[in-house]
């Protein structure tokens, strides 16, 4: 089968489809515009590297044969790939076809990058995106190796060649178990929670924002006892329900609300934390800019 591989060519399908749509080998090679002759070879040697009989033939009419019908669905799948490659290359050099690479956060993509991605299709319906959820720490390790056009993490980061910008803020909020003793609607004073297990993004994971946090507990004379760690939103929400502890979060966590638990944003707070897009100035992507016009 691998010399098969090797051996076998574009029109052996073509010419195998077309007599498979046909059943007729006349009217099939007038289509193909080629003889009767040189089509029943062609299908021949395509038989022979396979080593099936594709059709089943008497002085009657063509038929296909069980293998036939398996490979028709194939080809057909095969050829109409191949005319939409050939569609997006022709829409490529017309310069209204692109993909983007976008890593992020986890809380960045309601905020910043779905919405800017949702207004960059409505404006460019051809461009892909691939999105590729890490931590900050893996984003900015993918941007050193030019794996991503554009990241989104919450690290003011100095790399460079890269070019930072503050595109997202917003205030903490406390997340508590459902039934944590603490009803008020709004925190006065955070050393309320001193005596509380804390659940915290890794320090190594993103220096910046967990520095905020616990300068946010420094200035009310506390230090988190932080017993748990984890990486992403929603499996510190699953462990604060599950009664391990309390954390401190993005407020827009809260847009996706998280059963068992309750929310205080900490909007009387000057403290914020951001969301920072970074990108390569030596990016060619000619996408990129018209997606940070919408950032």
């Amino acid at each position: 089968m691998i010399s098969a591989i090797n051996q076998i060519e574009l029109r052996h399908f073509r010419y195998f489809h077309v007599l498979a749509e046909e059943l007729h080998y006349r009217k099939a090679s007038e289509k193909l515009f080629i003889s009767q002759s040189a089509l029943s070879q062609q299908i021949k040697q395509l038989e022979d590297l396979l080593e099936v009989t594709l059709f089943d033939r008497n002085n009657k009419k063509v038929v296909l044969s069980v293998a036939g019908h398996a490979l028709r669905k194939d080809v057909r799948q095969l050829l109409n790939k191949l005319h939409l490659t050939l569609e997006n290359v022709e829409l490529f050099k017309q310069g209204s076809q692109g993909e983007m690479v976008i890593g992020f956060v986890e809380s960045a993509m309601e905020t910043v990058v779905g919405p800017a991605m949702d207004q960059m299709s409505k404006e460019q319906p051809h461009i892909r995106f691939e999105l590729i959820e890490l931590t900050s720490k893996d984003q900015i390790k993918a941007m050193e190796y030019r794996e991503l056009d554009i990241a989104f993490l919450r690290s003011n980061v100095d790399l460079e060649n890269m070019h930072v910008k503050m595109v997202y803020e917003e205030p903490f909020m406390v997340v508590l178990p459902e039934d944590h003793p603490i009803t008020a609607t709004k925190i006065t004073d955070l050393s309320i929670l001193k005596d509380d297990i804390f659940i915290l993004y890794p320090e190594d994971e993103s220096q910046l924002y967990y520095q905020q946090v616990i300068s946010l507990c420094a200035e009310h004379d506390f230090l988190p006892r932080v017993y748990h760690k984890a990486i992403h939103p929603t499996t510190i929400m699953r462990m604060v329900k599950s009664g391990m502890g309390v954390s401190i979060l993005p407020s827009s966590i809260s847009q996706k609300p998280f059963p068992g638990t309750k929310n205080i944003v900490l909007d009387n707070y000057p403290n914020r934390t951001r969301i920072f897009a970074v990108w390569n100035q030596e990016n060619e992507n000619k996408f990129l800019q018209d997606f940070l016009n919408l950032l």
